[in-house]
């Protein structure tokens, strides 16, 4: 696979000793790619530097060829964003607003423009709601609407930052498959800490957590490294489950007609003589490593 993207040993520092982006290296190819952290792990640094928002302190990032310092036009040409916070215009229609931006990119001729619009919205499934307010639209449609915006100069490289926050189920699910669907034909780089996202659409994830990448491979094998290392425990009182989460990271508490059960992770069971062994999910390994794993040399 051919590799888009290339971040070579990057560094972003803030008040001379911040380090937001510490030594990054970093390659990615077609397809979907998982960009996995918490908040402040500097996910959103790393976005704007491959936007050419940001330029790195040190280091440097290359975008299909192109040097973000140094051919910043030709990387905007090719890249197209979504961010977290997506403004639009709440009195224009989705036609308004998409042929507004459309002439800001200069996108060719009116007519290229309508081609162009009235594709991106049958792919984002918005057409029917064309002439409609985007004022009025539900969360989903808005970012429905942004990925549109973001991919109707038809960019090779597609950034979505936090897409799902705030959307209800239904809605993130439709957002995942128009995602999957996209990343067929471009590089698609999504950054969230909602592990769910990851897990259902992204082949290789990167972990980046203050600054550093610590896990970068395949879903399955960042799942491996938490085998054996989550259980779940039939629990009868309250004081059983404060014991439990003195000792382990709890992932969550669930209660059936059967009882109450804690699914937690953890380094040693041994002691505890009961409770089941589970097969680890992404959720889990990821807990798994933010609270044991930082830093292990067998995760880089």
């Amino acid at each position: 696979m051919k590799d888009i993207i290339a971040f070579e040993n990057v560094c972003k520092i803030y008040n001379k000793k911040f380090y937001a982006l510490n030594n990054v290296n970093l390659k990615i190819g077609e397809g979907m790619f998982g960009l996995l952290g918490p908040n402040g792990a500097g996910k959103s640094t790393l976005m704007k530097s491959l936007i050419t928002l940001i330029i790195p302190d040190k280091g440097r990032v290359m975008v299909d060829g192109y040097d973000t310092r140094t051919h910043s036009l030709e990387v905007r040409d090719i890249v197209g964003y979504l961010p977290q916070d997506f403004s639009i215009y709440p009195n224009l229609t989705a036609l308004e607003f998409l042929d507004y931006m459309g002439q800001i990119n200069n996108i060719g001729s009116r007519k290229t423009r309508n081609r162009k619009i009235e594709e991106v919205l049958n792919k984002v499934n918005l057409w029917e709601a064309r002439n409609k307010k985007v004022g009025g639209f539900s969360g989903g449609m808005k970012r429905r609407l942004g990925i549109a915006n973001a991919i109707l100069k038809d960019p090779k490289i597609l950034i979505v930052d936090e897409p799902t926050a705030g959307l209800d189920p239904e809605e993130r699910v439709r957002f995942r498959m128009l995602l999957v669907e996209l990343s067929k034909q471009k590089c698609i780089i999504l950054s969230t800490h909602i592990v769910e996202d990851i897990s259902s659409s992204c082949e290789r994830i990167g972990l980046l957590n203050k600054g550093s990448i610590e896990y970068l491979g395949s879903p399955i094998d960042f799942i491996l490294k938490a085998k054996g290392k989550v259980r779940e425990f039939k629990v009868l009182s309250d004081e059983e489950i404060l014991k439990l989460k003195d000792k382990y990271e709890v992932i969550s508490v669930k209660r059936t007609s059967s009882g109450k059960f804690l699914r937690v992770v953890g380094e040693d069971f041994q002691e505890e003589g009961y409770g089941i062994d589970m097969e680890p999910n992404l959720e889990d390994a990821y807990m798994y490593f933010m609270k044991y794993g930082k830093g292990e040399k067998n995760y880089v």
